[in-house]
């Protein structure tokens, strides 16, 4: 076995419903952090090349909704309090800062979301875990469509440590 794989197991191992309801409930803060952000960008995004893009953040925001409301589900039913407080949302009067801004949010959502499968599955709790892959597709979309609205690759987001 390499370092690596030990070091994987190890994390693994510690996963408790404890840890998968902190990790939900920092996800779930991360929700409120897009909601906020697409509902905010979507309004004031402003020129002709955008307005398509403004119309997809509004329903972005939408589907933020959907899954803060299956996240806050799933720490009710571990027995954890669902948090309240969102991530700090940045602005800009920038429409590209503000592709970027959600770009970098999508980017670090689908990281932690696949660490959150991997918890779930650690703790047997397969329900929870296919939920979030279903929300995993959707946040894949957000980042593919950012990417595709400034012009670039979509990142790879890689896996959360």
């Amino acid at each position: 076995m390499t370092k690596t794989e030990k070091s994987e197991k190890t994390e693994q191992s510690k996963v408790t419903r404890e840890t998968l309801i902190e990790g939900l409930n920092e996800d779930l803060s991360r929700e409120y952090q897009a909601i906020i952000a697409y509902v905010n960008y979507s309004q004031v995004i402003k020129g002709a090349a955008y307005m398509n893009i403004a119309d997809e953040l509004a329903v972005h925001a939408a589907e933020e909704l959907s899954h803060a409301l299956q996240v806050a589900n799933h720490v009710d039913y571990l027995g954890g309090m669902p948090s309240v407080a969102p991530k700090p949302v940045k602005t800009s009067e920038k429409a590209e800062e503000m592709l970027r801004f959600d770009l970098d949010n999508e980017r670090e959502t689908i990281r932690q979301y696949r660490r959150r499968v991997r918890q779930a599955d650690e703790l047997n709790e397969f329900g929870i875990a296919e939920s979030l892959r279903n929300i995993l597709v959707q946040e894949q979309d957000h980042l593919i469509a950012l990417a595709t609205a400034l012009g670039i690759d979509p990142p790879n987001p890689g896996i959360a440590d």
